[in-house]
């Protein structure tokens, strides 16, 4: 039986919280309701400085963590105000201002014991602790709802979501997945293009139609040790930001040419990573933001040479929401005592029951 599950995402763009309403049992989702609500820039930048530790004294940050709770009960609660009754859960992914798997911590913001308070429906929050505490990357954690939605028995396929960080989960005929971070996806073209032109993101991906690719750069982009890491393996933006890329600029670059470069990088590690891990893949969908931005899915097309690739929609899903939706879907494995994991993605030592449930 399906029963109404709120799920709520801020990525690493930190640019808005999306948030869904849908109808969840174990294999399928069905949205009734969206919202998605901006950050203000003062918010932004109070997210900025602690992610990349211009500001992340204790005080600072528990604060934000405050703030940004309240940011998701707006969301929540404009969702809320669209149903005939109440949700079961909310399921609340957080802002990540911190992931160093590496050093076995993972920092998301939104206290759900606030948003539980608020909303007074009960909350899960803090998805990734439970699988780096077994030994994984804590992310990422969306494959095993993309196998349950969109998986087949008929052939081999790609899901890739393009947000801030770029992953991919592939999802083989037999019904084995992998899933891990390819790269930058939108960070390094946002942060870039903030730097050089008015605005906040390059809409459709028009400015970086104006400049060429220098090949050059894009070499030595792809050099990055991180490209050819054995998987599993989960990156953000404190690694792929414009620090990285600073070192890796000649100086003599047109500021469009570089977004054209980075479009690029995006494109080809997105490209390489699926061909190299799932070589018979005949089906790519897309979803998150970067499924907006025409140049870079045009890019793709190439780079994959004639595969079909389709967003989200054409399965049902539309691919803005698929990840505030896999949320939602993690509330109720929460609440069902069911796996939220797959350690063949993220490396954990078993299948867990993921995610720290407040009650109102």
């Amino acid at each position: 039986m399906s029963r109404v599950y709120i799920g709520l995402m801020s990525g690493t763009s930190a640019d808005a919280i999306d948030g869904v309403a849908a109808e969840i049992d174990e294999h399928q989702a069905r949205i009734i309701a969206t919202a998605s609500i901006p950050l203000s820039d003062t918010l932004r930048q109070r997210i900025q400085a602690v992610s990349t530790g211009t500001h992340d004294r204790l005080d600072e940050v528990a604060i934000l963590d405050i703030d940004m709770a309240n940011a998701f009960a707006d969301c929540a609660e404009k969702l809320m105000a669209e149903l005939k009754t109440p949700p079961i859960a909310i399921g609340c992914h957080g802002q990540t201002v911190r992931h160093r798997p590496e050093q076995h911590f993972t920092v998301q913001l939104g206290q759900g014991a606030v948003i539980a308070a608020r909303t007074g429906i009960p909350t899960v929050s803090d998805f990734r602790s439970v699988d780096i505490a077994l030994g994984g990357e804590g992310a990422p954690l969306v494959p095993a709802f993309h196998r349950a939605m969109f998986g087949s028995d008929i052939e081999h396929r790609a899901i890739v979501n393009i947000g801030g960080i770029a992953n991919v989960t592939l999802l083989a005929n037999d019904g084995s997945v992998r899933g891990f971070d390819t790269g930058p996806g939108n960070t390094l073209l946002d942060h870039w293009y903030r730097q050089h032109q008015q605005g906040t993101l390059d809409d459709r991906g028009q400015w970086s139609r104006k400049g060429r690719i220098d090949v050059g750069l894009l070499k030595r982009c792809c050099a990055d040790p991180y490209f050819s890491l054995p998987t599993p393996k989960s990156t953000g933006p404190e690694y792929f930001n414009v620090g990285w890329l600073t070192p890796l600029l000649g100086g003599h670059e047109s500021p469009a040419d570089v977004q054209a470069t980075l479009r690029a990088l995006t494109s080809r590690t997105i490209c390489a990573a699926v061909r190299q891990h799932l070589p018979g893949v005949q089906r790519i969908y897309l979803c998150g933001g970067g499924v907006r931005n025409d140049a870079l899915i045009e890019e793709l097309r190439m780079d994959f040479d004639g595969l079909t690739i389709d967003s989200t929609a054409a399965v049902g899903m539309d691919p803005q929401w698929v990840e505030a939706c896999a949320f939602a879907w993690l509330a109720h494995q929460r609440l069902a005592q069911q796996p939220g994991n797959i350690p063949a993605v993220t490396g954990a030592t078993r299948p867990a029951v993921l995610g720290a449930l407040y009650h109102p």
